[in-house]
C-alpha cells in the first residue's frame, strides 16, 4: 500500500480510537496510552502524525465538523431544492446516525465542556455554530423578510443544539433524537406558515 494511503488510514484509526477513548474515559482522562491501546498502535505514532495528544484532539473535532458538513452536502448535491426542503436537510444532517452514536455524543459533550478552557477547541466550535446559522439563514432569507429570517435562523440553530444536547443526555436517547428531529422540522414549517408561505413547494 502506498505510504500516503497508509498514513490516511492510520490517522483515521487514531481518530476513531480517540472517539472511543473519550466515550469510555472522558476527555480529561483520555491519554496517549489509552488512545494507542484502543488503536493497537505504539504511543509514539500519535506524536509522529499529530504532534501529541492536543493535536489529535483537535483533529478529531475537525473530523466531526467535516462529517457534519458532508452530511448536508451529500443530501443537497446535484438537487434543485426549495428553501423548505433545504432547511429539512440541514436538520437531518445534524441528527444523522453518526451524530446520535454513543462515541460521537460523548465526544461532543466533552469537547463543549473543554472548549470553555481551550481557545483552539472554542474556535473550532464557533466555526460549527457559524456554519449552522449561515446555512439556516441562507434558506430562511429566500422565504422570509430579512428581520424574520435572522430571528428564525437563530431560533432554529438554538433548537437544534438544545434538542440534540437534551437527547444526548437522555436515558432514552434513540427515541428522543427521533422526536427532536421532528420537533425542529415542525418548528421550521410553523415559522414559515406564519408568514403565509406554502411549505409544500
Amino acid at each position: 500500500m502506498p505510504k500516503a494511503a497508509m498514513k490516511l488510514i492510520r490517522r483515521q484509526q487514531l481518530i476513531d480510537a480517540t472517539l472511543a477513548s473519550v466515550a469510555l474515559h472522558g476527555l480529561q482522562h483520555t491519554t496517549i496510552n489509552s488512545i494507542s491501546q484502543l488503536a493497537g498502535m505504539s504511543s509514539g505514532i500519535i506524536s509522529h502524525y499529530f504532534s501529541g495528544k492536543q493535536g489529535l484532539i483537535q483533529a478529531t473535532l475537525r473530523h466531526l465538523l467535516e462529517q457534519l458538513k458532508q452530511a448536508l452536502l451529500n443530501r443537497i448535491q446535484g438537487q434543485v431544492l426549495a428553501p423548505t426542503e433545504r432547511l429539512m436537510m440541514i436538520v437531518e444532517a445534524n441528527f444523522t446516525e453518526l451524530q446520535r452514536s454513543r462515541n460521537v455524543t460523548h465526544t461532543w459533550l466533552s469537547f463543549w465542556a473543554q472548549a470553555v478552557h481551550d481557545p483552539q477547541l472554542a474556535r473550532l466550535q464557533n466555526i460549527n455554530s457559524r456554519r449552522l446559522y449561515s446555512n439556516l439563514h441562507f434558506s430562511f432569507r429566500q422565504v422570509l423578510p430579512k428581520e424574520f429570517a435572522l430571528m428564525a435562523a437563530e431560533q432554529t440553530a438554538a433548537m437544534i443544539d438544545g434538542f440534540w444536547l437534551r437527547s444526548a443526555l437522555s436515558e432514552t436517547p434513540e427515541q428522543d433524537f427521533v422526536q427532536a428531529e421532528k420537533l425542529c422540522k415542525t418548528f421550521i414549517h410553523n415559522v414559515i406558515k406564519q408568514h403565509g408561505v406554502n411549505t409544500c413547494h
